[in-house]
């Protein structure tokens, strides 16, 4: 398979809410149809986020979501990792590993000093992935 990674654009609005749906079902999360609607224009707007998709022969088929932001243990900030997504049928091609070099990349060209993200313990496919692509963190998450 042959693919390019490239900033989300308008027109793959309709692409993207397709696998946005699937991300959501896969973490078993409903969200209101304003909210996803605003957060498409933000990832298109560039701030705070930027949004990366793998677009393979014309048609979206993964996309990732990050957010560059200041820290109080860094002068250059980092990067959040948000959301980071591949369809069924292109998983194993290349696409995830494509799209967290890209937002390597973009980390790098805004000065963040690291960029991290969390996954479910039990989303072994994707963890075997990361585990050759970052280094896992003896932290732990707590939420309000």
């Amino acid at each position: 398979m042959t693919f390019t990674v490239r900033l989300l654009l308008n027109h793959d609005e309709a692409s993207w809410r397709k696998l946005w749906a699937g991300y959501l079902e896969f973490y078993q999360v409903e969200l209101p149809a304003d909210h996803t609607s605003a957060l498409f224009q933000r990832l298109v707007s560039g701030a705070p986020h930027f949004a990366f998709v793998v677009d393979r022969d014309g048609e979206v088929v993964g996309f990732a979501h990050a957010m560059p932001h200041a820290s109080t243990w860094s002068e250059g900030g980092y990067c959040y990792l948000e959301d980071l997504f591949v369809s069924r049928d292109a998983r194993g091609s290349g696409a995830g590993r494509a799209l967290i070099e890209a937002v390597y990349a973009e980390a790098d060209k805004r000065g963040c000093m690291r960029v991290y993200w969390h996954t479910n313990t039990g989303n072994k496919t994707a963890r075997a992935l990361y585990d050759k692509l970052a280094t896992l963190s003896d932290f732990i998450q707590y939420r309000r």
